[in-house]
């Protein structure tokens, strides 16, 4: 079955079921990119490109929800992530890092830095990431000031707005500090060495 056939049934089966699919597998309506780096679609799927980058849904902001993102990696030091409860939309890319969560993805990093942490801010209990060119569902669950990351059905991390965190050691790391219950969500494009595909971004309400 060809790709873009598949991401419309897909999207046709996930709406049946409650969810709200972001991304069609067609073009990126709906959808604005910040930054150096880009997005393209290839065969349904969204693919990194270039320099840092911020992608993010304009549509709506998002809060108490189950957020699923399907993606895959092609070398073993791929690094992207995926952007929440951002206030407002961003103006530059590192907006997302400074202002919202970034959820991780990176097979490489350590616990803070790895698939399904918020970067620098709550590490992962386990790895659960697929081999290099495999896909992968990523599972965060909003409810109020709670986020929880699963990973190819495995819970890896919890996470509380008020809990404590490591001090912040470099320019890069978000700025410590509340987010809000909503927000906005997007994909972060890292750099030019990484490709990282996406098939499937979707949101259901909880």
């Amino acid at each position: 079955m060809k790709p873009l056939l598949a991401a419309l049934l897909l999207t046709a089966s996930l709406h049946a079921a409650g969810w709200k699919n972001l991304f069609d597998g067609k073009d990126l309506d709906g959808w604005k990119m910040v930054g150096p780096g880009n997005f393209s679609v290839e065969d349904g799927m969204l693919k990194t490109h270039g320099g840092m980058g911020l992608l993010y849904y304009t549509g709506e902001k998002f809060g108490n929800c189950t957020i699923r993102v399907v993606f895959k990696t092609t070398g073993d030091h791929d690094n992207s992530g995926v952007f929440i409860r951002l206030p407002e939309q961003p103006q530059d890319p590192w907006y997302g890092v400074h202002n919202g969560y970034e959820v991780q993805i990176d097979a490489a990093g350590d616990d803070w830095h790895s698939t399904g942490a918020l970067y620098s801010l709550s590490k992962v209990t386990a790895r659960n990431q697929k081999p290099v060119n495999e896909w992968n569902t990523m599972g965060i669950v909003l409810k109020g000031q709670l986020t929880t990351v699963l990973l190819n059905g495995k819970k890896i991390n919890e996470f509380r707005g008020d809990q404590p965190v490591p001090p912040r050691k470099q320019w890069f790391e978000p700025v410590r500090g509340p987010r809000p219950d909503e927000g906005y969500i997007g994909l972060q494009n890292h750099d030019g060495r990484s490709t990282v595909y996406f098939k499937m971004i979707s949101v259901k309400r909880n």
